[in-house]
Formats: C-alpha cells, sequence, structure tokens
C-alpha cells in the first residue's frame, strides 16, 4: 500500500494499473486496496484471513463445489467471503451471477450496499470498464453493463426468479485454461441464533429452504456454494452441509475456533484475556462453545457437558508399559458408526488416548481395528458380539493372537447402561484438550458431548461405548483405580 504515498484519493492510471494487477492475483490484496479506499483505513490482516483467501480461491478455480467457513463472530467472513469475493468476481467476471442470502435483512441491505460500492467506484470503472447499468439502484437487485449481477435475499424471502453462475456451454478441452469463474451461491449466518439453539420451527425451514429453494437456484451443475457462519446450534445450516456433502472430495469445511493451539485465533480483535471471561461467565459459557468454539451443543440436559469432562494436554513418553484397553461397538445398521474408545490407565487415571470412529462397513473396520491394535500395543480389547459380533470376535482373534479378546453381550437398554456409567466417566477418564474436530476423535467428542440425558438423540454410539468399556474397567479392573 505504501505504492501511493498515501493520496488515496487522487490514484493516477499507472498506479490503478499497477493496483489491478495485484486485486487480480490476490483476494487478500483486492479486500486491503478497498477497504483503505471506502473506509479510509488500514484492513488489519491475521493468519486466517489468508487461509481464508486460500479456500476462496479453490472455488473461484472450481476445485472445490462447497466451501463451509465456521468462524467466530467479527472475524472478517462477510468482509472476506461476501463482500469483497463477490466485488472481485465481478470484476475478473462483469458477466457472472451471485447470490447472497442471509436471516437478516439489514445484513442483507449493508452487504449488498458494501458491494454495490465498490463496483460503482470510479476506480472501479477505470480498472475494469465496468459499470452498473443506469436503472440498477435497488439494494436486492441489480446488473452490471456487461450482464452479470448480483440477487440478494433473506432466508426466507424472495429467492426465486434468478440463478447464480452461468448458463452456457463450455469446451471442456480448455475450459481448465480457458474459464472465467460465472459467480456462486454465498450464505452468511442463514440461521438467527436463538432459533438454532432452540431447535424451533423456523430453524428446520431453513432446512427446507435450502432443500427446496437455494439448491436450484444453480444455472449450472458445478456452481459452487459457500456457507460461512458462526455455528448457531446442532441442527443449523451447516449441520446440513456436513451431512450433504459427506464424503464429497470437492467439498470442504474449515472451522476457526477462537481458541486454537492454546492461542487466540485474532490476538489483535480478541485476546485471550477476553476471550477467558466468555468462557467462565455463566452467561456465556453456552454462547463460547458454539459461536466462539463452533462447536454447538444443546441448550440443556447434557449427560457429558463440554465444560465439565476432565482433559489431559500430554502424556508422559514412557507409557509403554501401561496396561491399554479398548471396547468395541460395532455399528447395528448403516445409519450408525463403529465406536472403538482406546484408554491408557496411567497412576489410578483413564485417558482415552484413540478411538476409531466411522460408518465404513466390518470388513474395512476389522483392518483398521487389527492395525491399531498393533500399533498401540492393546492388551484388552472387549467386542459387542450382539447379531454380527460373535464372527467378528472370532476374526479378531484369528488375526491378534497375543491380545486378550473378549465377546460382550449386553442385555439392558443403551439409555440404562449410559446412565449407569456417566458419573464414573466424568469422574475417571481424561479426553484430549486439543484435537481436529473434523478427525475421528473429534467427531466422537461431538457426539459424546452433545449426548442428552433424555436419550433423545438420533446417535448414540460414542457414549453407549464408553460406558460399556467403563463397566468392565471399573467392574474387573477396579484395583488398578482409587477405591470408590
Amino acid at each position: 500500500m505504501s505504492l501511493f504515498n498515501g493520496d488515496f484519493d487522487n490514484l493516477t492510471d499507472e498506479e490503478l494499473a499497477i493496483a489491478k494487477y495485484r486485486c487480480d492475483n490476490s483476494l487478500l490484496y483486492f479486500t486491503r486496496f478497498w477497504y483503505r479506499i471506502l473506509r479510509g483505513t488500514k484492513f488489519i490482516v491475521n493468519w486466517h484471513h489468508e487461509d481464508m483467501c486460500n479456500n476462496l480461491d479453490d472455488v473461484s478455480n472450481y476445485t472445490l463445489s462447497f466451501l463451509g467457513i465456521s468462524i467466530a463472530p467479527r472475524m472478517s467472513k462477510t468482509e472476506l467471503a461476501a463482500v469483497n469475493f463477490i466485488a472481485r468476481g465481478i470484476s475478473k467476471n462483469p458477466s457472472s451471477n451471485w447470490l447472497y442470502i442471509t436471516a437478516s435483512d439489514e445484513l442483507r441491505s449493508e452487504t449488498s450496499t458494501r458491494i454495490r460500492d465498490i463496483v460503482s467506484h470510479p476506480y472501479f470503472k477505470r480498472m475494469y470498464g465496468i459499470e452498473l447499468k443506469k436503472d440498477q439502484s435497488a439494494k436486492n437487485l441489480w446488473r452490471t453493463n456487461k450482464g452479470g449481477g448480483l440477487k440478494t435475499a433473506t432466508i426466507f424471502g424472495q429467492i426465486t426468479g434468478f440463478g447464480a453462475g452461468q448458463m452456457i456451454e463450455h469446451n471442456e478441452e480448455l475450459e481448465n485454461y480457458l474459464r472465467d469463474f460465472e459467480g456462486c451461491i454465498v450464505m452468511d449466518d442463514i440461521n438467527k441464533t436463538d432459533d438454532a439453539e432452540n431447535l424451533t420451527a423456523n430453524n428446520t425451514k431453513v432446512t427446507r429452504v435450502i432443500s427446496n429453494t437455494v439448491l436450484s437456484r444453480k444455472n449450472s451443475a458445478d456452481t459452487p456454494i459457500i456457507n460461512i457462519q458462526q455455528r448457531a446450534g446442532t441442527e443449523d445450516a451447516q449441520a446440513y452441509f456436513m451431512k450433504l456433502y459427506a464424503g464429497d472430495p470437492k467439498a470442504r469445511f474449515m472451522i476457526y475456533p477462537i481458541i486454537k493451539d492454546g492461542e487466540s485465533l485474532w490476538p489483535w480483535k480478541m485476546p485471550m484475556e477476553e476471550i477467558k471471561k466468555l468462557e467462565k461467565s455463566p452467561e456465556t459459557s453456552h454462547v463460547f462453545q458454539t459461536q466462539y468454539m463452533q462447536n454447538p451443543q444443546p441448550l440443556e440436559g447434557l449427560m457429558f457437558p463440554e465444560s465439565e469432562i476432565k482433559r489431559f494436554e500430554k502424556l508422559n513418553d514412557q507409557i509403554e508399559d501401561v496396561p491399554t484397553f479398548a471396547y468395541v461397538d460395532t455399528a447395528d445398521d448403516g445409519e450408525d458408526s463403529l465406536s472403538m474408545p482406546i484408554v491408557k490407565i496411567i497412576n489410578e487415571k483413564c485417558f482415552l488416548i484413540d478411538v476409531i470412529f466411522t460408518k465404513e462397513n466390518l470388513t474395512i473396520t476389522e483392518d483398521q481395528i487389527v492395525a491399531k491394535c498393533k500399533e498401540l500395543k492393546i492388551d484388552y480389547l472387549f467386542v459387542e458380539n450382539n447379531k454380527e459380533g460373535s464372527l467378528f470376535v472370532g476374526n479378531l482373534r484369528k488375526r491378534l493372537p497375543d491380545i486378550s479378546i473378549s465377546g460382550i453381550r449386553n442385555t439392558t437398554k443403551k439409555t440404562e447402561r449410559i446412565w449407569a456409567q456417566s458419573g464414573w466417566i466424568m469422574n475417571n477418564i481424561y479426553f484430549k484438550k486439543e484435537y481436529d474436530s473434523l478427525s475421528e476423535y473429534g467427531k466422537f467428542m461431538k457426539e459424546l458431548t452433545g449426548y442428552l440425558k433424555t436419550g433423545k438423540v438420533k446417535h448414540d454410539d460414542a457414549p453407549d461405548s464408553i460406558a460399556g468399556l467403563s463397566k468392565i474397567l471399573r467392574n474387573r479392573f477396579y484395583y488398578l483405580f482409587d477405591s470408590e
């Protein structure tokens, strides 16, 4: 930015040509340039801005068909992924079509105005030769003089009548080299927090509108979708998209918790002392987990609250000689997960060091279990042998002859088993403090900490498996712990 000597009101054609070159090659530079032009101050850059821009670049080159960004409020998600991503997309392809959707009419209007402020600026016309059509002054729909445009709407507003992307035929042999980005659908906090937290009818309606209307607004099959939001609840839009795009190699979910690796995501904007106040206050602890840590929890009735479970950071390197136990809860059907918590008992404490948590079939998971048992030198393996479990136990015994493997048959209801062991789990099992939320360990923890005391949840494989392991440890290996 020092190139312009501080006189941003009177840039020359040469200076604008240099700015255009840099803007064309960097979304972050484009953001910084127009932020300075329109707001008269610098855009403060943090590492997560660069990371978000890299992922948005993968959308604009069609590497991704879906990008989900979950991040705390006031971390520039709308600035980057909506205002400047759309404005820059129009600068590079003025015939591109964009659809921006949010829950708030105020945010919709503000975002549309800010994009239009860029596209209608005299510098923009001098740099790109693009201007708005003379009759396009509405805040919810405007078009360029090249045929492209932007439609903004609230999630319950008028979304039909406009499509994102372009309906054109491509030369498949050349499109990877010549194809301009044609626009996409950008959704921005389309759940209202109260609706998502309380699972109201409006929260369900949001999902229905996405499924029935938003997904049909693509002008071509590969028109991408971006969803940016602070997590609002366990069944919010991001949760819907995670299920919809599960296993899709062209879908990516970027999760930016406010605390990463023990440090503030953006210390300049939110120092750790402010974050800790949010975390510790009873009034904001739930908001902290949901909107700031991107780890939404039900409002009440949790069996294993995230804020109350015991944690460990790092185990001593010399732990090979301590006993290691694992419990396998095989999946009953295609919607269930095979869950295998693995613990080490060290100095009368129980540490969950790893898990297998997957929906793969038994043929694949058998190989995973064998590999994990060998890798972690598991001493005792317990396997539920309900249904097909008996054959599974026999196969494992053949492949793991040096491990004690026992079949376990449960006769009580899951909810009763989990209730009976919940207190012991909370008092005696330590869970990792840091883990990737998209890893199997992270998915296991999300299901465990989201389990309700009522038992009214869709999936309970994580709490059921840890309860099964806990019962065995406290009944058969009680001598390894302090007396209860």
